[in-house]
């Protein structure tokens, strides 16, 4: 059976809703998933240039990578993001990070120029264990 424990040797991560590492022992499968952003069924961009709206999408849709392969947000040991506005992120990430359901997986912010299409303004990728 798989474990996940978060190692958080100070707190101040917790007022951003991360963990400074995960320690995964028993594991059996790690799924390890392509960036996730905001873009329907058919790989149509939604909700341009809202960066709410599309951490919300990029997550739903992470969500349904990870049920797809019988897993959760609970499996997740690793999110990064990538947005074109950081200041755009901190602003509304907390809220739309919500949606985590209180994982707090170790993660890294990159701050890029442009992802692969412009009205889009964050990707999520996520490694899972189970």
């Amino acid at each position: 059976m798989v474990q996940i424990k978060p190692v958080n040797p100070w707190t101040w991560q917790d007022a951003f809703g991360y963990s400074q590492a995960m320690e995964v022992s028993g594991g059996g499968r790690v799924l390890f998933c392509a960036g996730q952003t905001s873009v329907d069924g058919d790989g149509k961009p939604l909700h341009a240039g809202d960066m709410t709206k599309q951490i919300g999408q990029a997550l739903e849709n992470l969500d349904t990578v990870l049920k797809q392969a019988g897993m959760t947000f609970a499996n997740v040991v690793r999110l990064n993001y990538y947005v074109t506005d950081i200041a755009a992120f901190f602003n509304v990430g907390g809220e739309a990070m919500a949606r985590l359901g209180g994982a707090k997986p170790p993660g890294t912010l990159l701050g890029v120029a442009a992802l692969f299409h412009p009205d889009i303004v964050v990707e999520i990728e996520a490694t899972a264990v189970a």
